[in-house]
């Protein structure tokens, strides 16, 4: 393999699709924009594969490929890591987007913006790509931060909507604040390994585990724990957790493709894979792992239980991500990386699958998104309905479906962990199960059963309801948006069964990921187990039917079934009965409102301020007319002498001569 040549056209096919229709659309037919860009990026995806292939035999590359800059002893280059890790993210990213950009053919037929979409979305893939390919923190920082502007163009896609706009807004400044952390340890890497190259950070990082910092006179704290937290800091943005996952659920305001690429295989991915990479370094500080599992844990519980208020059918998937992004983050604090990193591929199809088939039922229902007035759609739509099914089973975590045997390893990963917060954790997991079974059948059984409700709208909502008309039926789309939610079902069943084994158990992660056993004895006790109990994945799937999370999950999709079918009456008397928890829920535990108050309120009043004080009196105030004032008084004074009176004129013309005089005297 001419590995240079190979992998450098894998994240550049994307990027010179993205050139060509951005620069040159409007030169071209209008077919050309998908034709240019999916035959990118399934060329990337078919070298991606032949890479996987590659590394699943033995091989591996880690090298330079150009130095983009030299200061003193240190180089800052582009260069690729390809490995297991790396090869299996560069073919889930890759064929979820190819995914999505077929998809894109059909939703977005009548958009204005055809083409400047597609080649957003492949400029989106080629970031993602140089992220995850990436051999150093410079070239790691540099996707990063790709993948958040161009996500920023695609939430505020449709910028004539305010809300679009206020969206993407909100996505950018949020993740500046968890990229400005990751800088600062990216910084604290450079300052005191000397290096952003990886393999040279992670040999020398044994030897700077003891090593301590003052970030405050005589409180010395761990450099590894510092560099650590920082940099997962920077993962709590662009993964979305609490509390820098508000921005999130406001990016539904962006086009139904966008949302299933950010969401499942891509952008919000980033921090785990970021972490499960860093695995070397936080292996070396226990606290920065207890950090991250607490924070996981409330986000995969807490941010379930905003997914059951939710009426938007877009939100209700995306309040999904946030909690099962805090699944992977508990199994990373769990020092269960490759399980993180297994849920993660698992959830990508899934996801995926989720979101498409909700923008199927967007289109089906005339682009009306609320779930209150769908029903029935199964009747209509039966390929968007079946791979719902399918999705919904695989994220609850229903055996012998591919969210099974990831999300039951992270809850086995949390009870056998050791670290401080386990128990929390593992509370968490299993509570979210039931969260999770719950909202996700709710929007089920709303969206595809019961009665169709859309036909009571029309006489309500009057010439201004936006969806389906009472005499209307929804209509299944064409096979464009058919045929990747049946590629993207096949996966969300079978993926999990195929490579449970290879991923966890044997040598899939071998020398990539780095886990102290003895420290962190998690996954070696969850492979004792696996070993001496199931034997194989068909035998666990088996086990599941009998475990506690089986139980929790059937209990809350028969509790969905019940209070949405049977008993709707049950909800709003529950809606009514709670009304400050729902109040609590519905103002998604106030971090809008204080970030608005405090955050965004005290940045205006600071700028008020400066400008007031700054601006107004100090500069207007005191330089321009502050001087202007002071010549006119100093003028008025000088007027007085202008007598008009030339004995007057001469009395001073003398006056200033013996002046003079008595002063050039004095310094002779």
């Amino acid at each position: 393999m001419n590995t240079q040549s190979l992998l450098i056209w894998i994240p550049l096919l994307p990027l010179i699709a993205a050139a060509i229709i951005g620069l040159f659309a409007s030169k071209l037919p209008r077919a050309a924009a998908h034709w240019w860009t999916i035959g990118a990026v399934g060329a990337a995806f078919a070298l991606s594969a032949k890479v996987l292939m590659a590394t699943m035999n033995g091989y591996t590359f880690n090298g330079n490929l150009y130095t983009w800059l030299v200061s003193g002893d240190i180089q800052f280059n582009v260069g690729f890591l390809i490995d297991n890790l790396s090869a299996m993210m560069m073919v889930v990213v890759t064929f979820v987007s190819l995914m999505v950009h077929i998809y894109t053919i059909g939703y977005m037929a009548e958009d204005a913006g055809y083409a400047r979409f597609f080649s957003y979305i492949s400029l989106f893939t080629f970031a993602m790509l140089m992220l995850v390919m990436a051999n150093n923190f410079m070239q790691l920082f540099f996707g990063w931060e790709a993948v958040g502007l161009v996500s920023y163009l695609l939430i505020g896609f449709w910028y004539t909507r305010p809300t679009a706009i206020y969206a993407n807004l909100k996505a950018f400044l949020v993740n500046r604040v968890g990229d400005f952390g990751f800088l600062l340890g990216i910084g604290l890497v450079l300052a005191y390994f000397g290096s952003l190259d990886y393999a040279t950070v992670f040999q020398a990082a044994p030897i700077m585990s003891h090593m301590l910092i003052d970030i405050i006179p005589n409180a010395p704290w761990s450099l590894m724990t510092v560099i650590c937290i920082l940099l997962f800091v920077g993962a709590m943005g662009k993964s979305a957790q609490v509390p820098l996952h508000v921005w999130l659920p406001d990016s539904m305001e962006g086009p139904t493709p966008i949302s299933a690429l950010i969401h499942a295989a891509t952008m919000v991915t980033a921090g785990i894979f970021m972490v499960a990479r860093m695995s070397p370094l936080f292996e070396l500080s226990t606290t920065a792992l207890s950090f991250v599992m607490i924070i996981g844990a409330t986000t995969a519980l807490f941010m379930g239980f905003l997914g059951i208020i939710q009426n938007d059918i877009k939100r209700i998937v995306a309040y999904s991500t946030l909690s099962q992004l805090g699944y992977m983050t508990v199994a990373l604090g769990a020092s269960a990386y490759s399980v993180a990193i297994f849920h993660l591929m698992t959830h990508a199809f899934f996801k995926a699958l989720l979101f498409l088939a909700a923008g199927s039922v967007i289109m089906g229902m005339h682009h009306d998104q609320d779930i209150r007035h769908m029903g029935n759609l199964k009747k209509y739509m039966p390929v968007t309905w079946i791979t719902s099914l399918i999705g919904s089973l695989a994220l609850i975590g229903t055996p012998f479906f591919a969210g099974f045997y990831s999300k039951d390893s992270i809850i086995e990963a949390a009870e056998a962990s050791h670290i401080a917060g386990h128990s929390y954790a593992y509370f968490a997991v299993l509570a979210g199960v039931f969260v999770t079974a719950f909202y996700s059948f709710r929007l089920y059984f709303l969206v595809f059963h019961g009665k169709e409700k859309w036909r009571d709208l029309k006489h309500a909502h009057g010439e201004h309801h936006h969806g389906l008309d009472a005499k209307d039926n929804p209509h299944e789309p064409g096979w464009v948006i058919k045929l990747p939610l049946i590629l993207l079902a096949i996966p969300s069943v079978f993926i999990g069964y195929m490579t449970i084994e290879t991923m966890l158990y044997g040598h899939f992660f071998s020398g990539v990921i780095i886990v102290n056993n003895e420290a962190h004895p998690a996954m070696l006790e969850m492979a004792q187990h696996y070993a001496e109990h199931l034997h194989s994945p068909a035998a666990m799937a088996l086990h599941g039917f009998t475990s506690l999370p089986f139980v929790l999950a059937a209990t809350g999709v028969a509790l969905a079934w019940f209070f949405y079918m049977k008993r709707p009456d049950i909800p709003a008397a529950i809606q009514q009965r709670f009304k400050g928890i729902n109040q609590i829920l519905e103002n998604k535990y106030g971090f809008d409102s204080f970030n608005e108050r405090v955050f965004a309120g005290g940045s205006r009043l600071i700028g008020s301020k400066l400008w007031q004080i700054g601006d107004v009196e100090l500069i207007d105030g005191t330089m321009v007319n502050g001087t202007a004032r002071m010549i006119g008084k100093l003028s008025g004074i000088v007027r007085q002498l202008q007598s008009g009176l030339i004995y007057h004129y001469a009395f001073a013309m003398i006056i200033g001569i013996f002046l003079f005089l008595t002063f050039f005297n004095k310094i002779n």
